[in-house]
């Protein structure tokens, strides 16, 4: 059962959600589910998510041998992910699946590194007729590493 119940003063829903609840909203699974919780949500509006980067991340082996770094379109995939949950919460979503439309003004500006924790920040900016585009920014710290804005659709 998800433990999302408290709001805030401005409505906001308050609470986590453990990687054990995110599974129960996305399809996802290891070794490709990129985010590990969810700090605050406002189904449909706003989700902050956190990744916590393992050293023993799979992509680690081959990206790169003694400089591992994390793949920027993992990035991208992981605000894809927490946008997911964000629209899948809502009670018309439940089930369905939110694929890819689209990726615009994707931009990379931190190298992000095996212990970092990845802050992932995604608004919704609009959704009609199940398509609909979302801004992400993801930081390590106060430092951006990742922003874009995504077209899905929910199917």
């Amino acid at each position: 059962m998800l433990r999302l119940t408290q709001k805030n003063s401005k409505g906001n829903i308050m609470g986590k959600l453990s990687k054990k609840e995110i599974k129960e909203i996305i399809p996802h699974r290891e070794p490709f589910l990129l985010v590990d919780e969810i700090t605050k949500v406002d189904p449909g509006k706003n989700i902050i998510g956190i990744k916590h980067v393992k050293e023993d991340e799979y992509y680690f082996k081959g990206h790169f041998p003694g400089n591992p770094i994390m793949p920027g379109v993992l990035m991208v995939e992981a605000i894809a992910q927490v946008g997911a949950v964000s629209l899948l919460m809502l009670p018309e979503n439940k089930g369905k699946l939110a694929l890819f439309a689209g990726i615009d003004k994707v931009r990379f500006k931190k190298i992000v590194k095996p212990k970092d924790k990845l802050i992932i920040n995604v608004e919704m900016l609009q959704f009609r007729r199940s398509i609909g585009k979302a801004k992400g920014i993801v930081k390590v710290g106060e430092k951006i590493a990742c922003s874009a804005e995504i077209m899905f659709a929910v199917t």
